[in-house]
């Protein structure tokens, strides 16, 4: 595994990792454990983390959720499937050079193109360079199955998308993945946004697994 974007992690953000015994730490190891049973007939090992709008902190939660599964000793790999405004090598202060547009537009290997992080057993596939047509590339035979692929090598996969009410990349990512989450943020999220996002995961016949109230105090 390559492992030259490494760096040191973003801890203002990853609070799971800077503080574990914190309680919004604690929180967040909750949403862990709640997971599995969403679906007791099914093994959820793709999950896509999504949000109504930008801005709710879709890419916060699912960071901290990916380090609670590292800790816990399963093998995490954090997709970031935004390829418009992406951030997740911010989050764990890597470069973006390589990553998932280039990885399906043919000019970079798996190898090349994720990473290892300061967190034991948490890898990243960044989003790699933004690309002039990432809804092309998201919609592609290569995209389902490069997570088919993946799902041989890591124990659980989070894919971080854009919001779903912004572009249509995160309703082509929804059915691909076993299950999808949605971040509503407190006091700025409407009922009408989130019903809609609803709507186009039903359309699609995404699974739900769940909404996460965010900054709720």
């Amino acid at each position: 595994m390559k492992t030259s974007m490494r760096r040191s992690i973003n801890s203002n953000s990853l609070v799971v990792s800077l503080n574990p015994k914190s309680p919004i730490s604690e929180v967040y190891r909750l949403l862990r454990a709640k997971i599995p049973f969403f679906s007791k007939d099914q093994d959820l090992k793709t999950v896509m983390v999504t949000s109504s709008q930008p801005g709710e902190g879709k890419t916060t939660t699912i960071s901290n959720l990916a380090v609670t599964y590292a800790q816990e000793g399963k093998k995490v790999l954090l997709v970031d499937a935004d390829m418009r405004k992406p951030s997740l090598h911010k989050m764990f202060s890597m470069i973006n050079h390589r990553g998932l547009s280039t990885l399906l537009s043919g000019h970079s290997n798996i190898q090349d193109s994720i990473a290892e992080t300061d967190i034991s057993n948490l890898y990243l596939l960044p989003s790699g360079p933004v690309p002039s047509n990432p809804s092309e590339l998201i919609d592609s035979p290569g995209m389902r199955e490069l997570l088919t692929q993946l799902k041989e090598d890591y124990d659980v996969i989070l894919v971080d998308t854009p919001a779903m009410l912004s572009v249509s990349d995160s309703t082509i990512v929804s059915p691909l993945c076993d299950g999808v989450i949605i971040v509503a943020a407190a006091g700025k999220v409407q009922k009408h946004n989130l019903r809609k996002a609803k709507e186009q995961l039903d359309h699609v016949n995404a699974r739900l697994l769940g909404i996460v109230l965010n900054r709720a105090q």
